[in-house]
């Protein structure tokens, strides 16, 4: 099976290591992107955490050179990736639109952000308790007018 290219949008803060760790050799995903701040951009993943990873393992090799690029360069990044994992830390607002803006890219996002947990046609899935809720995807889609393109969120820490 080939691995879908993954992009981590604010993959140098907390929660952004944290989608680092976890999908480090994963079987169906490559990490071949990651985006943050434009401070950050051009960086290492390496040199753009330097003395603020916050996981107890070391940063991953697979993923310690990669160059970081500007989150707020949608078009560039969609077509460079499958989907993202969304964990940019910007006002709500923001978040909103920028993510809309990478599901208007026909870029599949799944947010750990807030900022679509009440947007109607937004599943927030617990796939244990709620799978049925990814059919809110195709009026979502009609909504936003795309084939691919979507967000789909997490729900919060407290679920």
């Amino acid at each position: 099976m080939e691995k879908l290219r993954v992009g981590i949008i604010g993959g140098t803060g907390m929660v952004g290591q944290y989608f680092v760790s976890l999908l480090q050799n994963h079987p169906w995903f490559d990490i071949t992107l990651i985006a943050a701040s434009k401070q950050s951009s051009g960086k290492t993943y390496r040199e753009a955490v330097e003395g603020r990873w916050l996981m107890d393992r070391g940063i991953p090799t697979g993923v310690a050179d990669i160059k970081i690029r500007d989150a707020l360069d949608v078009k560039e990044i969609s077509e460079d990736v499958d989907f993202v994992f969304s964990a940019i830390s910007l006002e709500k607002e923001k978040t909103a639109l920028l993510e809309m803006k990478y599901a208007r890219c026909e870029t599949p996002v799944v947010s750990n952000n807030s900022a679509h947990r009440w947007t109607q046609d937004v599943p927030m899935v617990i796939p244990e308790i709620n799978p049925e809720h990814i059919h809110a995807i195709v009026a979502q889609r009609r909504r936003i007018k795309t084939k691919r393109g979507f967000i789909a969120t997490k729900p919060n820490c407290s679920i």
